[in-house]
């Protein structure tokens, strides 16, 4: 079942749960994703971020979009970090039922602005807007684009955003950053500053960066009210860890002798955010 963003997380947010985004770079890595949400009947979020957008290309989203259509659970497809109205605008028009404009090294008065011109124009077809407050980390060159230093989301200010943007989720920068940790870095969410953004805002929170952190803190974060929470280094560090490992037998050439075992293995870490994020048997909610 397609669906957009605002309705797919009006339900987590009335529930007490968080949607996973996982983001796909090909869609061999979406099949797994979406046998991972089949069998663990939980809704998804089908990420793809402006650079996976490019290698994959507009095309693929086409086939994306006809296997939703037949999903046994709700499924969004979702513009990661769009970075310009003009990307916003080519996503709708390929068929993403949601989009996020990221706006957050903007400033406060521009960031409000760029979200609401992308919100009059992707409303009106019905798909959903992500804006974001604050800055997310970054930790290597693999990973999304973060800024060097966090901005936490201050809460007086995301009253003001929402009111005044129209998104229908918003981001928060409570402590997160892209990527894998290096050794030695330990993340620490705010968990305190979450409780007061949560207590002044009424749409679903988004959590990025979500990879690689403490399963507590990500956990309570749940608990406290985030509904969706975007995974991408997890999962492909465990589905190309796996592909190194199966890529020592040199006789190997063939994708459906090498790619399965390296979805089974990104599966186990999906399950396992979908059961973090107590998604799990939630698709009979909507």
């Amino acid at each position: 079942m397609l669906m957009n963003m605002k309705d797919l997380l009006a339900v987590a947010n009335k529930n007490n749960f968080a949607v996973p985004a996982f983001n796909i770079s090909d869609y061999n890595m979406f099949n797994g994703i979406m046998e991972a949400s089949e069998e663990k009947q939980a809704p998804v979020i089908i990420a793809i971020h402006p650079d996976e957008l490019s290698h994959i290309g507009t095309e693929m989203v086409q086939g994306i979009i006809a296997k939703a259509n037949k999903a046994t659970v709700p499924v969004v497809i979702h513009l990661d970090h769009g970075a310009s109205f003009e990307q916003v605008i080519s996503a709708i028009q390929a068929g993403f039922t949601s989009v996020m404009i990221d706006g957050s090294s903007l400033s406060f008065e521009d960031n409000i602005a760029i979200c609401k011109k992308v919100c009059e124009a992707a409303h009106a077809v019905n798909v959903s807007v992500e804006g974001e407050l604050g800055t997310i980390g970054t930790t290597d060159k693999e990973a999304e684009a973060g800024a060097n230093q966090i901005i936490y989301t201050d809460p007086e200010d995301a009253v003001k955003f929402v009111a005044e943007s129209g998104v229908d989720t918003l981001a928060i920068a409570i402590g997160t950053s892209h990527g894998l940790y290096p050794k030695g870095m330990k993340p620490e969410l705010k968990l305190d500053l979450l409780k007061e953004i949560k207590a002044k805002v009424s749409i679903p929170l988004v959590l990025h960066g979500g990879s690689n952190n403490p399963d507590k803190e990500i956990g309570e974060s749940v608990t406290l009210g985030v509904n969706k929470i975007n995974i991408s280094s997890d999962i492909k560090a465990a589905y190309y860890g796996k592909m190194r490992e199966v890529l020592k037998d040199e006789g190997l050439r063939e994708p459906n002798t090498i790619q399965p075992p390296c979805v089974v293995a990104m599966k186990e870490v999906a399950f396992h955010k979908i059961e973090l994020f107590q998604a799990d048997g939630k698709a009979k909610l909507y």
